[in-house]
């Protein structure tokens, strides 16, 4: 016949003070705000810089193959 097991208790209460617990618990927080900051990442559109700062050594004209593309501003 098994013993009974108080519902809810799964380590001792000293073990939840204790300087391991908290490294893990810190790192396991770390890492939860690492992966929700990566998520919310692939969500928005992908930044450029070379959309948002102009180089002076740009090209004024298109060199490609293909003339209807127009000017490169």
């Amino acid at each position: 016949m098994p013993l009974p097991v108080p519902l809810g208790v799964l380590i001792p209460q000293a073990f939840l003070g204790s300087t391991l617990f908290q490294f893990f618990s810190a790192f396991v927080a770390l890492n939860t705000i690492m992966y929700v900051t990566l998520a919310i990442a692939k969500l928005l559109p992908k930044f450029y810089l070379s959309d948002w700062v102009h180089r002076r050594g740009r090209r004024s004209e298109t060199r490609s193959i293909h003339p209807d593309d127009g000017m490169v501003v």
